[in-house]
Parts: C-alpha cells; structure tokens; sequence
C-alpha cells in the first residue's frame, strides 16, 4: 500500500481530464473511505444564475472515479478505469460553491470488486455521490465504474 499525494492526483486529473479545469474542480478531502471534490459556483453557472446541471453530473462523477483511482493506486493495481453508467437526481438548486463526496461500498462489495478485477482482468463497482451546497443535500448520483487491469 502506497501513500497517496492528492496535489498529485489533481494534477493527473487535470492533464487527462481536461475539463476539470474549466470546472474549477479540486480535491478538498479523503479519508480512506471517501473522497470530496469540490467546485466553485462561477465556473458553473447556467441562465438561472445556479449551477448548470451538466457540471453537477461531471463533478459527481469526478468524484467517484477520483475514489476508486485512488483506492486501486493505493493498493499498486494499474488500471484503466471509466464510468459505464451514471443517474442523477436533481433535489434542489445549487447557487453557491458545491461539492461532491463518493463513499466506497460496504467491504465485502469492494472486496469483490478487487477479487473480480485480479481474477478476470475487468470489474465493475457502483459508487454512490452525494452533492451538497451549503450543508444541503442538492444532488445524488449513482456511477458504474469499470477498472480493466492494464498490463
């Protein structure tokens, strides 16, 4: 197991994704178990003067795949990793600065997930995102994620 610098992984983030840029997004926080990324309201309005839906949904998924990216590096398994699946709710409208925070599923889910993925060389993993603003619950995505090993 490999200690992870975050600095780092936003800047992976950013060079191969580029719009994350443009959407201001940052990793404001993990613990092991979750991950923030966090995002500010100016890079993200729409004609409502809220957050554009579409940004919502991309800093959502931000979140997960940054999760899970940074679990399997951790644990030294080199994957290519991409979103198969993604649904939103929408619950309320986001007018200030926003984040995104992915929890990993229970342990015996992820655990799983890591012996599909040595067995067969592929594995899928849903991962939960709750988006807030304020301290209020504005947003819940649910991502399918697929890591294929990488040789």
């Amino acid at each position: 197991m490999s200690e992870i610098n975050l600095s780092e992984v936003l800047d992976y983030v950013h060079e191969h994704i580029p719009i994350t840029v443009q959407l201001g997004a940052s990793i404001s926080a993990y613990d092991g178990s979750s991950l923030t990324v966090a995002a500010p309201l100016a890079e993200n309005l729409n004609h409502r003067q809220s957050a554009f839906g579409g940004s919502l949904s991309a800093i959502a998924i931000l979140s997960g795949w940054a999760l899970l990216f940074v679990k399997l590096r951790e644990l030294g398994i080199p994957t290519r990793l991409v979103i198969q699946k993604t649904e939103f709710d929408f619950l309320a409208p986001v007018v200030d600065d926003f984040e995104s925070t992915s929890v990993l599923p229970i342990a015996d889910k992820y655990d799983r997930f890591l012996k599909m993925l040595q067995k067969k060389g592929r594995a899928r993993m849903v991962v939960e995102s709750d988006v807030t603003c304020d301290g209020q619950l504005c947003g819940k995505h649910v991502g399918t994620f697929v890591a294929v090993l990488l040789d």
